[in-house]
Protein backbone atom coordinates (compact mmCIF):
# COMPACT_ATOMS: atom_id res chain seq x y z
CA UNK A 1 0.00 0.00 0.00
CA UNK A 2 2.81 2.55 0.91
CA UNK A 3 4.38 1.69 -2.69
CA UNK A 4 1.15 2.20 -4.59
CA UNK A 5 0.82 5.75 -2.72
CA UNK A 6 5.08 6.41 -3.54
CA UNK A 7 4.69 5.74 -7.04
CA UNK A 8 0.98 7.71 -7.43
CA UNK A 9 2.71 10.71 -5.32
CA UNK A 10 5.97 10.43 -8.04
CA UNK A 11 3.30 10.68 -11.57
CA UNK A 12 1.43 13.45 -9.48
CA UNK A 13 4.74 15.20 -9.46
CA UNK A 14 5.55 14.54 -12.83
CA UNK A 15 2.69 15.59 -13.71
CA UNK A 16 3.00 19.28 -12.62
CA UNK A 17 6.50 19.19 -14.17
CA UNK A 18 6.69 22.38 -16.93
CA UNK A 19 7.96 19.44 -19.49
CA UNK A 20 5.18 17.17 -19.29
CA UNK A 21 2.93 19.23 -21.41
CA UNK A 22 5.81 19.22 -24.13
CA UNK A 23 5.73 15.70 -24.09
CA UNK A 24 2.48 14.92 -24.34
CA UNK A 25 2.31 17.43 -27.49
CA UNK A 26 5.08 15.42 -29.04
CA UNK A 27 4.01 12.14 -28.32
CA UNK A 28 0.34 13.43 -29.72
CA UNK A 29 2.09 14.59 -33.07
CA UNK A 30 3.90 11.28 -33.05
CA UNK A 31 1.09 9.82 -33.00
CA UNK A 32 -1.10 11.47 -35.62
CA UNK A 33 1.66 11.78 -37.96
CA UNK A 34 1.88 8.20 -38.54
CA UNK A 35 -1.61 7.81 -38.75
CA UNK A 36 -1.36 9.96 -41.27
CA UNK A 37 1.38 8.94 -43.03
CA UNK A 38 -0.13 5.50 -42.94
CA UNK A 39 -3.62 6.37 -44.15
CA UNK A 40 -2.84 9.04 -47.04
CA UNK A 41 0.83 8.03 -48.28
CA UNK A 42 0.82 7.19 -51.87
CA UNK A 43 0.68 2.98 -52.51
CA UNK A 44 3.56 1.79 -54.41
CA UNK A 45 1.51 1.33 -57.37
CA UNK A 46 0.39 4.72 -57.41
CA UNK A 47 4.27 5.64 -57.38
CA UNK A 48 5.29 3.22 -59.81
CA UNK A 49 2.26 4.99 -62.29
CA UNK A 50 3.65 8.15 -61.60
CA UNK A 51 7.11 7.18 -62.33
CA UNK A 52 5.84 5.47 -65.55
CA UNK A 53 3.77 8.64 -67.20
CA UNK A 54 7.10 10.96 -66.33
CA UNK A 55 9.35 7.77 -68.34
CA UNK A 56 6.23 8.07 -70.75
CA UNK A 57 6.27 11.97 -71.16
CA UNK A 58 10.29 11.97 -71.75
CA UNK A 59 9.99 9.70 -74.10
CA UNK A 60 7.76 11.48 -75.96
CA UNK A 61 9.65 14.96 -75.43
CA UNK A 62 12.55 13.36 -77.03
CA UNK A 63 10.10 11.71 -80.45
CA UNK A 64 8.39 16.03 -80.23
CA UNK A 65 12.01 17.53 -80.38
CA UNK A 66 12.75 15.50 -83.65
CA UNK A 67 9.98 15.54 -85.68
CA UNK A 68 8.14 18.24 -84.32
CA UNK A 69 9.37 21.02 -82.57
CA UNK A 70 10.33 22.69 -86.56
CA UNK A 71 7.47 23.53 -86.86
CA UNK A 72 5.54 23.26 -83.33
CA UNK A 73 8.62 24.83 -81.19
CA UNK A 74 10.90 23.28 -78.64
CA UNK A 75 8.09 23.26 -75.67
CA UNK A 76 4.95 23.21 -78.18
CA UNK A 77 4.39 27.26 -78.32
CA UNK A 78 4.33 27.29 -82.03
CA UNK A 79 6.26 29.27 -84.39
CA UNK A 80 5.65 32.08 -86.65
CA UNK A 81 7.56 33.39 -89.54
CA UNK A 82 7.64 36.08 -91.86
CA UNK A 83 5.26 34.34 -94.62
CA UNK A 84 2.98 33.05 -91.47
CA UNK A 85 2.58 30.85 -89.31
CA UNK A 86 4.67 27.20 -89.68
CA UNK A 87 2.91 25.72 -86.75
CA UNK A 88 0.26 26.71 -84.02
CA UNK A 89 0.70 26.40 -80.51
CA UNK A 90 -0.03 22.81 -78.88
CA UNK A 91 -0.38 24.26 -75.50
CA UNK A 92 -3.92 22.79 -74.19
CA UNK A 93 -4.57 21.11 -77.15
CA UNK A 94 -4.61 17.94 -75.21
CA UNK A 95 -3.79 14.15 -76.15
CA UNK A 96 -7.07 13.38 -78.15
CA UNK A 97 -5.34 16.04 -80.75
CA UNK A 98 -2.39 14.39 -81.06
CA UNK A 99 -3.88 11.07 -81.44
CA UNK A 100 -5.87 12.41 -84.34
CA UNK A 101 -3.77 14.11 -86.64
CA UNK A 102 -0.73 11.79 -85.94
CA UNK A 103 -3.13 8.32 -86.00
CA UNK A 104 -4.37 9.84 -89.60
CA UNK A 105 -1.04 10.67 -90.47
CA UNK A 106 -1.98 14.40 -91.41
CA UNK A 107 1.28 14.85 -89.17
CA UNK A 108 3.78 15.04 -89.22
CA UNK A 109 2.71 17.33 -93.00
CA UNK A 110 5.04 16.45 -95.64
CA UNK A 111 4.11 19.46 -97.85
CA UNK A 112 2.62 22.92 -96.94
CA UNK A 113 -0.84 23.30 -98.34
CA UNK A 114 -4.06 24.32 -97.52
CA UNK A 115 -4.84 21.23 -95.67
CA UNK A 116 -2.99 18.08 -94.77
CA UNK A 117 -4.73 15.08 -96.18
CA UNK A 118 -4.97 11.60 -94.35
CA UNK A 119 -2.60 9.11 -95.10
CA UNK A 120 -0.44 6.44 -93.64
CA UNK A 121 0.65 6.89 -90.26
CA UNK A 122 4.32 7.87 -89.91
CA UNK A 123 4.76 6.87 -86.55
CA UNK A 124 3.49 3.81 -84.65
CA UNK A 125 0.63 3.71 -81.96
CA UNK A 126 2.82 3.48 -78.75
CA UNK A 127 5.13 6.54 -80.10
CA UNK A 128 1.85 8.74 -80.65
CA UNK A 129 0.99 7.87 -77.08
CA UNK A 130 4.16 8.73 -75.95
CA UNK A 131 4.26 12.39 -78.09
CA UNK A 132 0.38 12.77 -76.67
CA UNK A 133 1.48 12.08 -73.32
CA UNK A 134 4.10 14.72 -73.68
CA UNK A 135 1.41 17.35 -75.58
CA UNK A 136 -1.18 16.93 -72.55
CA UNK A 137 1.84 17.55 -69.89
CA UNK A 138 2.16 21.41 -71.95
CA UNK A 139 -1.42 21.82 -70.33
CA UNK A 140 -4.77 20.48 -69.94
CA UNK A 141 -6.90 19.53 -73.26
CA UNK A 142 -9.29 17.05 -74.02
CA UNK A 143 -7.83 13.50 -73.61
CA UNK A 144 -8.08 10.64 -75.75
CA UNK A 145 -11.11 8.75 -75.77
CA UNK A 146 -12.11 5.95 -74.17
CA UNK A 147 -13.88 2.47 -75.39
CA UNK A 148 -16.74 3.47 -73.04
CA UNK A 149 -17.20 7.13 -74.49
CA UNK A 150 -17.32 6.06 -78.07
CA UNK A 151 -19.88 2.88 -77.64
CA UNK A 152 -23.43 2.67 -77.28
CA UNK A 153 -22.76 -1.41 -75.56
CA UNK A 154 -24.23 -0.02 -72.29
CA UNK A 155 -27.54 0.77 -73.49
CA UNK A 156 -30.30 -1.93 -74.40
CA UNK A 157 -31.31 -2.73 -78.12
CA UNK A 158 -34.82 -0.37 -78.29
CA UNK A 159 -31.90 2.67 -76.52
CA UNK A 160 -29.30 2.00 -79.08
CA UNK A 161 -31.76 2.35 -82.16
CA UNK A 162 -33.23 5.65 -80.87
CA UNK A 163 -29.69 6.87 -79.84
CA UNK A 164 -28.75 5.74 -83.66
CA UNK A 165 -31.92 7.93 -84.81
CA UNK A 166 -31.01 10.73 -82.62
CA UNK A 167 -27.46 10.75 -84.62
CA UNK A 168 -29.14 10.76 -87.46
CA UNK A 169 -30.94 13.90 -86.36
CA UNK A 170 -27.47 15.74 -85.21
CA UNK A 171 -25.66 15.24 -88.46
CA UNK A 172 -28.18 16.21 -90.71
CA UNK A 173 -28.07 19.41 -88.79
CA UNK A 174 -24.46 20.40 -87.75
CA UNK A 175 -22.61 17.81 -90.50
CA UNK A 176 -23.95 17.39 -93.69
CA UNK A 177 -23.07 21.15 -94.90
CA UNK A 178 -19.75 20.06 -95.44
CA UNK A 179 -19.58 16.32 -95.13
CA UNK A 180 -22.59 15.73 -96.78
CA UNK A 181 -25.76 13.45 -96.33
CA UNK A 182 -23.49 10.34 -96.17
CA UNK A 183 -20.38 11.54 -94.73
CA UNK A 184 -18.73 11.13 -98.21
CA UNK A 185 -17.57 14.88 -97.91
CA UNK A 186 -17.18 17.39 -100.81
CA UNK A 187 -15.73 20.74 -101.49
CA UNK A 188 -15.15 23.68 -99.75
CA UNK A 189 -14.10 27.54 -100.76
CA UNK A 190 -10.23 28.70 -100.76
CA UNK A 191 -9.41 25.18 -102.18
CA UNK A 192 -10.41 23.58 -98.95
CA UNK A 193 -12.35 20.17 -98.48
CA UNK A 194 -14.58 18.35 -95.92
CA UNK A 195 -12.61 14.68 -96.26
CA UNK A 196 -14.93 11.44 -96.26
CA UNK A 197 -15.36 9.77 -93.01
CA UNK A 198 -16.44 6.02 -94.54
CA UNK A 199 -12.94 5.03 -93.70
CA UNK A 200 -12.45 6.72 -90.69
CA UNK A 201 -12.63 4.96 -87.02
CA UNK A 202 -14.61 5.38 -84.28
CA UNK A 203 -11.94 6.82 -81.78
CA UNK A 204 -10.62 9.12 -84.62
CA UNK A 205 -14.55 10.33 -85.27
CA UNK A 206 -14.98 11.31 -82.00
CA UNK A 207 -11.71 13.34 -81.57
CA UNK A 208 -12.46 15.22 -84.53
CA UNK A 209 -15.73 16.46 -83.21
CA UNK A 210 -13.84 16.56 -79.54
CA UNK A 211 -10.94 19.10 -80.84
CA UNK A 212 -11.92 20.51 -84.48
CA UNK A 213 -9.12 19.83 -86.58
CA UNK A 214 -8.51 22.56 -89.63
CA UNK A 215 -11.61 24.17 -90.55
CA UNK A 216 -13.68 21.96 -88.60
CA UNK A 217 -15.89 23.37 -85.64
CA UNK A 218 -15.20 22.21 -81.85
CA UNK A 219 -18.43 20.71 -80.94
CA UNK A 220 -16.92 20.16 -76.88
CA UNK A 221 -19.36 18.60 -74.56
CA UNK A 222 -20.83 21.73 -73.34
CA UNK A 223 -22.09 21.72 -77.35
CA UNK A 224 -22.48 17.97 -77.80
CA UNK A 225 -22.08 15.54 -74.87
CA UNK A 226 -20.29 11.96 -74.89
CA UNK A 227 -23.66 9.84 -75.79
CA UNK A 228 -24.66 12.37 -78.45
CA UNK A 229 -20.96 12.39 -80.03
CA UNK A 230 -21.54 8.36 -79.87
CA UNK A 231 -24.55 8.47 -81.46
CA UNK A 232 -23.65 10.13 -84.49
CA UNK A 233 -20.81 7.87 -84.55
CA UNK A 234 -23.09 4.43 -84.24
CA UNK A 235 -25.36 6.40 -87.11
CA UNK A 236 -22.37 6.80 -89.75
CA UNK A 237 -21.24 3.35 -89.10
CA UNK A 238 -24.81 2.41 -89.83
CA UNK A 239 -25.42 3.73 -93.07
CA UNK A 240 -21.99 2.87 -94.10
CA UNK A 241 -23.00 -0.65 -93.42
CA UNK A 242 -25.86 -0.64 -95.69
CA UNK A 243 -25.74 -1.34 -99.09
CA UNK A 244 -26.81 1.15 -101.83
CA UNK A 245 -30.50 0.95 -102.93
CA UNK A 246 -30.69 4.03 -105.36
CA UNK A 247 -28.81 2.52 -108.00
CA UNK A 248 -26.03 4.99 -109.45
CA UNK A 249 -24.51 6.61 -106.19
CA UNK A 250 -22.58 9.13 -107.92
CA UNK A 251 -19.91 9.46 -105.14
CA UNK A 252 -22.86 10.36 -102.68
CA UNK A 253 -22.03 13.42 -103.17
CA UNK A 254 -25.43 14.89 -103.08
CA UNK A 255 -27.13 17.85 -105.21
CA UNK A 256 -23.76 18.82 -106.93
CA UNK A 257 -23.37 15.03 -108.86
CA UNK A 258 -26.67 14.73 -109.17
CA UNK A 259 -27.22 17.96 -111.16
CA UNK A 260 -24.33 17.63 -112.92
CA UNK A 261 -25.31 14.62 -114.17
CA UNK A 262 -28.84 15.80 -114.98
CA UNK A 263 -26.84 18.14 -117.10
CA UNK A 264 -24.49 16.38 -119.10
CA UNK A 265 -26.51 13.62 -119.65
CA UNK A 266 -30.18 14.20 -118.98
CA UNK A 267 -30.59 17.44 -120.77
CA UNK A 268 -27.08 16.98 -122.98
CA UNK A 269 -29.09 13.47 -124.31
CA UNK A 270 -32.10 15.50 -124.84
CA UNK A 271 -30.46 17.81 -127.16
CA UNK A 272 -28.32 15.38 -129.07
CA UNK A 273 -31.60 13.19 -129.59
CA UNK A 274 -33.67 16.39 -131.09
CA UNK A 275 -30.72 17.52 -133.00
CA UNK A 276 -30.47 13.40 -134.72
CA UNK A 277 -34.14 14.17 -135.60
CA UNK A 278 -33.69 17.56 -137.27
CA UNK A 279 -30.73 16.02 -139.37
CA UNK A 280 -32.79 12.51 -139.93
CA UNK A 281 -35.76 14.69 -140.84
CA UNK A 282 -33.41 17.24 -143.35
CA UNK A 283 -32.21 14.15 -145.10
CA UNK A 284 -35.57 12.68 -145.84
CA UNK A 285 -36.57 15.70 -147.80
CA UNK A 286 -33.68 16.20 -149.89
CA UNK A 287 -34.58 12.57 -150.87
CA UNK A 288 -37.97 13.23 -152.13
CA UNK A 289 -37.05 16.42 -154.04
Amino acid sequence: MRLLNRSAGRLSRHRRSRLAGLVVMLLGLVMMGGLYAAVVSPSSADEKSAKADEELINEGRQLFLVGCSFCHGQNGEGINSENGQYGPSLVGVGSAAVNFQMGTGRMPMQTPGQQAPAKAQVYNEDEIEAIGAFVASLGPGPATPTEAQISLDHLSEDDRRAAIVRGGQLFLTNCTACHNFDGSGGAMPNGKYAPSLKNTSRTHLYEAMLTGPQQMPVFSDEVLNSEEKASIIAYLNTIHEEPGKGGFSLGSLGPVSEGMFAWLFGIGGLVGFAYWIAAHTTRTEKKKA
